[in-house]
């Protein structure tokens, strides 16, 4: 391990590969060429992309131990073998005209891939920003968020003058590239390293205001960690719906052109992860039970207004406030699970939550890619998400409740803390 390196390199390192893996928010730039080429159903692009996230998910939860045993840099190079292979074979996938081996190399490889990728520069930032941490995870996922920005035009440019699969071929090539040198620059610092006038007064502090110092067995076992659950699995469901087919969505709803509802999928990334700096930030002076309860109010009125929507100008609105709430609830979820649960696991903790992401990952896209099959639209998905997201807005109000109800009685010490 060595302290002679440059901890902004490091993020920058993060950010090098979050961006790369972070392409796959602009996977709905695929799906009407992908129909209208090699003539597979909405449904069957659709399948690609849950499996992705889904693998995405599992392996963000259950890898973490892998990334400490190993360190990022390792973790690194295998997180680019798989994501980038998975996109370079998924170009021979679309060349063949092979579904099943599209599923098993963009979904199931690329999916392992994103996962690792996703969690080892997260852990090692954390651990070079002990006076940053927010900032510091914040530039990781902001990257993650915003890859879009980079990957929607671009996809849509080749996809036009070149074709599909070699849009893949190419992209694969320039992510292994990025990835490779995030990778090879990453490292964790030694044991107990701290930057210059890093003061352990904030060490100490650290805990204050948190509601517990509990254990993943522990946590698993209370109310509030299946409350938050819930909430980021509606507000995941809801967000990736809407980024799986933003591009044919926003073609069909709102009038827009194939090079237009490409440019949005980009813009949608800016939103995805600036969402993720702001909303996280925000969150520190309103804390972050109330941010989750501005989330849903929003979404509840955006979702129910959609079915009415037809000014692309007013849809593209829409998306990008509901996108910045998707990417704000991931940046904000280490900070609310340290506040409910403590610092004590906290990684152990969020990668059990993380679980929502995986389940997510299945029911968003494929609920609406089945409903827009079989009602030839898109308006009872506005409807049924405005309905979840409404028992996601009431939870988060009962989780606020229940937070200043455990604060008064641990105010009382002559009452045991239920």
């Amino acid at each position: 391990m060595d302290t002679n390196k440059n901890r902004w390199l490091i993020a920058l390192s993060a950010v090098a590969m979050h961006l790369s893996i972070g392409s796959i928010y602009a996977y709905s730039v695929y799906k009407n060429p992908m129909s209208e080429e090699l003539g597979w159903s909405g449904t069957d692009v659709a399948l690609s992309f849950t499996i992705a996230i889904f693998f995405l998910g599992l392996t963000a939860a259950f890898m973490g131990k892998f990334v400490e045993n190993q360190g990022p840099r390792k973790a690194g190079l295998i997180a680019a073998a798989l994501f980038s292979g998975g996109m370079l074979l998924t170009g021979l996938m679309v060349q063949l005209g092979w579904l099943y081996g599209f599923y098993i190399t963009y979904g199931v490889i690329g999916g392992i891939g994103l996962g690792i990728g996703y969690i080892a520069p997260v852990s090692t930032l954390v651990k070079w920003f002990p006076d940053r941490r927010g900032l510091a995870t914040g530039m990781a996922v902001f990257g993650f968020g915003a890859g879009s920005l980079i990957a929607g035009p671009t996809a849509e440019f080749l996809n036009n003058a070149l074709g599909l699969h070699w849009s893949f071929y190419i992209l694969g090539a320039c992510y292994l590239v990025l990835m490779l040198l995030g990778s090879s620059y990453i490292t964790t610092p030694p044991e107990g390293w701290k930057p210059k006038g890093y003061e352990e007064d904030n060490e100490k502090n650290k805990n204050k205001g948190d509601l517990d110092q509990m254990t993943r067995n522990e946590a698993v076992k209370t109310a509030r960690f299946w409350m938050l659950w819930w909430m980021m699995f509606i507000n995941i469901s809801a967000g990736i719906m809407l980024i799986s087919v933003a591009s044919p969505m926003g073609q069909e709803k709102a009038g827009m052109s194939e090079a237009a509802a490409a440019t949005m999928v980009g813009v949608m990334g800016l939103f995805n992860g600036g969402g993720r700096l702001i909303w996280a930030a925000l969150s520190d002076y309103i804390s972050r039970a109330y941010t989750y309860i501005i989330f849903f109010t929003v979404q509840v009125v955006l979702f129910f207004s959609l079915q009415f929507v037809t000014s692309d100008i007013v849809f593209q609105v829409f998306m990008y406030i509901i996108v910045s709430i998707y990417g704000g609830g991931f940046s904000n979820l280490p900070a609310f699970i340290g506040d409910l649960f403590g610092t004590k696991q906290l990684s152990a903790i969020h990668g059990y939550l993380l679980t929502s992401w995986a389940a997510a990952g299945v029911v968003g896209p494929m609920v609406v890619s089945y409903i827009r099959e079989t009602t030839n639209s898109y308006e009872a998905t506005f409807l049924i998400f405005g309905v979840l997201i409404a028992t996601a807005l009431l939870t988060a109000i009962a989780m606020k409740i229940l937070i200043v109800r455990y604060r008064k009685k641990q105010a009382e010490p002559e009452l045991s803390p239920a």
